[in-house]
């Protein structure tokens, strides 16, 4: 994919991260690119200290570079830096932050020179990725470790794969044909200066929450056939009358699911029930309002992504070099956190759709469980035991981050935005409501296969169907985790939500 700096939408985002493309910048970014690096080179020749160029870093800014060593200030930079530990970043989500890097490069107020730019590219071309560990940042002076790991392979440094195998940084570029970058002034600090690892891992977490919200529509419009809900609470009227974008697109989307369910049309005259839980009736609401949430952190990621964040940035029209803050990821640490709010609250509402689904007295005359021989039979009890837990476990990962500040380097950098572990939690958060949304959709295409010869609707026929190809319908117990990992897959991977078109 060729891009433009400044101007990658959150669609070019997503099919970069899916289908692992690799990125080239727009021939015409050179210019403004260069042009930022002739100035850093003038600045680097003269008497002046400037920040980053011939000075020390953090709280020894105050140090002054001999204009011969300036090279070897970078490189120590990157070298020094690269103190990350935990788990690597899976290759996909690090070709993403790789990705970002370049983009925010390619604006040309970084000043590094082209051949950065063209490393970086060729890397991702060749599928030199470095190995990023996935703690150490604490989102302001920017990502400095996890980006430092990048750097340092970018240099013959630090770890990559290639091949799927790790190897030396150095190695794996010699055998992808590419030789090790030597750092010019200001190159290290812009390459490891910026939120590109927090907001990688964040427009991951919200890729995920996106099809989170399509994926619970689907979920509520199964359950809701599958306990013989009503559709009342449905009617664009009341949606209509609140306003919420959110909860309007939820509710229109779900009418649309249920039609030509026969179940439906079944139970419209005769029903005892005045109301059913908030589970199935407030569905719109919750999600809803959590596709809101989702997508005003959309917006602020979208922006993030595009922007130049390392420090000082070099502004080519007025000549200046000038130290500012654009590194502190405070705006990714909002939006992560609005992410996992959103996450939690999906899980909460699609678990609490389960728990209806398996207990007898609210479940319409399911078969406990979901199993016909009750007793004999667990069916799916403690599948639903598993979804609590899960939704438990998102509740406590859904505490703010953001507001954790702690002062780091001795004072200099005194108040920072944990974006980085903030964003990180919500791959897991998303796997575990993945897990949820899995068990609703084998405890509700069960609940619809049991009022046979009643059928549901076209679309969520289509969509038992698709799981069914997969994981077969639960008759006498059987060893169940294979099923639900499966059913969660199907879920995280969007198959359920093609099948209902």
């Amino acid at each position: 994919m060729i891009v433009t700096p400044g101007h990658v939408t959150l669609g070019d985002l997503e099919r970069i991260y899916r289908q692992n493309l690799s990125v080239k910048l727009i021939p015409s970014a050179r210019q403004a690119v260069e042009a930022a690096a002739a100035m850093v080179a003038k600045t680097a020749a003269g008497e002046a200290a400037v920040y980053g160029v011939n000075t020390g870093f953090g709280k020894l800014a105050s140090r002054k570079i001999a204009p011969q060593d300036t090279a070897k200030l970078q490189e120590n930079l990157i070298l020094s830096h690269c103190c990350g530990v935990g788990d690597p970043l899976d290759p996909e989500l690090t070709r993403l932050m790789m990705t970002l890097k370049l983009m925010s490069l390619g604006r040309g107020a970084s000043g590094v020179r082209w051949a950065i730019c063209e490393q970086l590219a060729a890397m991702l071309e060749h599928g030199v990725i470095p190995v990023i560990p996935h703690q150490g940042s604490v989102g302001a002076s920017g990502d400095l470790a996890p980006l430092a790991h990048m750097a340092a392979v970018m240099i013959g440094a630090g770890e990559a794969t290639l091949g799927g195998q790790v190897m030396p940084g150095e190695m794996a570029l010699s055998k992808a044909g590419l030789t090790p970058v030597v750092l010019g002034p200001k190159e290290g600090l812009a390459l490891i200066n910026g939120t590109q690892f927090s907001t990688a891992l964040a427009l991951v977490g919200l890729f995920e929450a996106q099809r989170a919200v399509a994926n619970s529509i689907v979920m509520a419009a199964l359950s809701t056939d599958a306990i013989m809900g009503s559709t009342a609470p449905l009617v664009p009227e009341i949606h209509d009358l609140r306003g919420h974008p959110g909860q309007i697109n939820v509710a229109a989307q779900m009418r649309a699911l249920m039609d030509g369910s026969e179940i439906r049309e079944s139970h419209r005259d005769g029903d005892t029930r005045v109301q059913d839980p908030y589970c199935i009736r407030c569905q719109p609401q919750v999600v809803g309002a959590a596709s809101d949430f989702i997508e005003m952190a959309a917006r602020t990621l979208e922006i993030e992504a595009n922007a130049v964040t390392d420090n000082p940035l070099v502004l080519v029209e007025s000549g200046r070099i000038v130290s500012g803050g654009n590194f502190h990821a405070e705006p990714v640490g909002f939006a992560a956190d609005l992410i996992a709010l959103a996450l939690a609250e999906i899980g909460a509402i699609g678990q609490r759709r389960v728990a209806l689904m398996v207990d007898p007295t609210l479940s319409h005359d399911l078969p406990p469980f979901l199993t016909n021989d009750p007793g004999l039979n667990s069916g799916f009890m403690i599948a639903e035991v598993t979804t609590a837990a899960l939704m438990s476990e998102n509740k406590h990962l859904a505490n703010p981050c953001v507001t954790d500040s702690t002062p780091t380097s001795a004072n200099q950098e005194d108040h920072v935005s944990m974006a980085a572990h903030g964003a990180y939690r919500l791959l897991k958060m998303a796997r575990n409501l993945a897990v949820i949304q899995g068990v609703e959709a084998l405890c509700s295409c069960q609940g619809i296969e049991a009022r046979a010869p009643l059928t549901t609707s076209p679309a969520l026929v289509r969509v038992i169907a698709r799981l069914r190809e997969d994981v077969p319908t639960l008759g006498p117990d059987r060893y169940l985790a294979p099923d639900i990992n499966k059913a969660a897959d199907l879920v995280s991977n969007g198959a359920l939500v093609k099948a209902a078109s």
